[in-house]
């Protein structure tokens, strides 16, 4: 009689065991929180002396750079900087974006005006990284800079001392 007494002790505790165990797998399998792009702060203007080359592609003869002041890898996984680029008839584009290396996107953050100023982008959104152009230096950035092997650096100085050493 007691061993019965164990047995239906122990089959009307299993539901309630059970459960509890399920309550844990569903705990370890909800979904990640929806990603929250953290605010950006506009860097000072870039200066010539903290410029660093990266190259994109032999097709372009333009020239480009980072301004190593400006990179920064923000809470949210965001690698934020500031991109010169230098055409080869001399003139120049000053941008201050962001990147993304788990979705493959960038976002433009603000123009660089020929006074020193900002003019912040308007409506731009995030959008993929042409990684199939020899010409797109977000996809040079990604791959070879700030995103090596699909990871993405995990600051600042890591990312500079990739592009330092990609310029040696």
């Amino acid at each position: 009689m007691a061993r019965m007494k164990k047995i239906l002790m122990f089959v009307m505790c299993f539901p309630m065991l059970a459960h509890a165990e399920w309550g844990e797998v569903e705990r370890d399998f909800e979904e990640d929180k929806p990603w929250v792009e953290a605010a950006a702060q506009l860097p000072a203007y870039p200066k010539t002396q903290s410029l660093l080359p990266f190259n994109v592609s032999s097709a372009s003869r333009n020239r480009y750079f980072i301004d190593s002041a400006s990179v920064s890898v923000g809470s949210d996984g965001v690698i934020r900087y500031t991109v010169v680029i230098e055409a080869a008839g001399g003139a120049k584009n000053v941008s201050f974006e962001g990147l993304r290396c788990d979705s493959g996107e960038y976002r433009l953050y603000a123009y660089g005006q020929s006074d020193g100023t900002w003019s912040e982008a308007r409506n731009a959104g995030w959008e993929a990284i042409k990684f199939r152009s020899l010409l797109s230096y977000q996809k040079a950035l990604s791959e070879d800079y700030f995103c090596p092997d699909g990871l993405a650096v995990r600051d600042s100085q890591e990312a500079i001392a990739n592009l330092q050493q990609a310029a040696r």
